[in-house]
């Protein structure tokens, strides 16, 4: 059983910034990583890549052949993908035996709710390979500094979730930039519980131009409510806490900690006490037992 990651989210969200530290991250509590760049664009990046859609098909090349835009190439690449699904799964089997997968997909946010390819490609690779992964679906922190930006990005959410049909968790990924945007009209809990989206109402009344759509985005506030599926977990890719806190939800999303129930326990002690601490793990149990006998003493 292998396990792994899809991750996806609009343009600017940090998806290869985030493959980068999630695969030093993983590293360093010891699994072994392989970044499976399946985006043609990307064309700069900052991780080594175990495959790379660009040795199969790449972007600029479709662009000129075909005379498209780059929306058009990007679909045209992934359904390229989607015909020639072998050459991805020939390349992955050398790493099924003991890789944990990150799958950095295109940007292009009409892939994963109105076209079926990138999910055609996950859902094979799951039958075929017996995978076990879950979407990380990015959102950039600032939308949420605007109620109409955070309503469109609660709408892709669910959307996305509904379409791809896998364990998904949503991530407001840059948060430590968020107040670099200005002081948030709620608390942080309001944003990433989805809280009453009535109480957005009265902030976008303020904007003209939200204004004129009132009726509109009250209905689409009221079809997030009903499915009641949206809520978000934030991270700062720099920080370790913060980092760690979401590959547990996501262990837990795919199933990993329940297959690896003491691998985990291990990989998350190295969390607690890194090889950088200034005490080793032996060191702090020494601590521990010195001031238990100091308690004793003094009972």
């Amino acid at each position: 059983m292998v396990f792994g990651q899809v991750v996806i989210g609009p343009p600017g969200s940090g998806k290869t910034t985030y493959c980068n530290g999630m695969s030093q991250f993983l590293k360093l509590i010891g699994r072994k990583v392989a970044v499976i760049n399946l985006d043609p664009a990307n064309d700069s990046l900052p991780y080594e890549c175990a495959i790379n859609i660009e040795d199969l098909i790449k972007l600029s090349d479709v662009m000129t052949e075909h005379s498209l835009g780059p929306n058009g190439g990007l679909v045209y690449c992934m359904d390229y993908l989607e015909k020639n699904i072998d050459w991805l799964q020939s390349k992955l089997e050398p790493l099924l035996k003991d890789h944990y997968l990150l799958f950095d997909f295109p940007g292009q946010v009409e892939l994963f709710f109105l076209h079926s390819n990138a999910k055609n490609v996950v859902m094979k690779l799951i039958k075929k390979l017996n995978l076990r992964l879950t979407a990380v679906h990015l959102v950039d922190a600032h939308l949420c500094s605007d109620p109409g930006n955070y309503v469109s990005a609660l709408l892709l959410s669910l959307s996305t979730m509904l379409h791809l049909e896998l364990p998904h968790i949503n991530v407001l990924s840059k948060i430590d930039l968020i107040e670099s945007y200005g002081k948030l009209a709620f608390n942080l809990d309001f944003y990433t519980d989805v809280q009453d989206l009535s109480y957005l109402q009265h902030h976008l009344d303020q904007d003209p131009r939200s204004a004129k759509y009132r009726k509109l985005t009250k209905e689409l506030c009221d079809v997030i409510e009903d499915f009641s599926l949206v809520n978000f977990t934030t991270l700062d890719i720099q920080d370790k806490e913060s980092v760690g806190n979401l590959v547990k939800l996501i262990d837990k999303s795919n199933g990993y900690i329940f297959a690896n129930i003491d691998a985990s326990a291990v990989e998350f002690s190295k969390i607690a006490f890194p090889l950088t601490n200034q005490f080793t793990t032996a060191a702090v149990q020494e601590k521990y037992m010195k001031d238990d006998e100091t308690f004793d003493d003094d009972n």
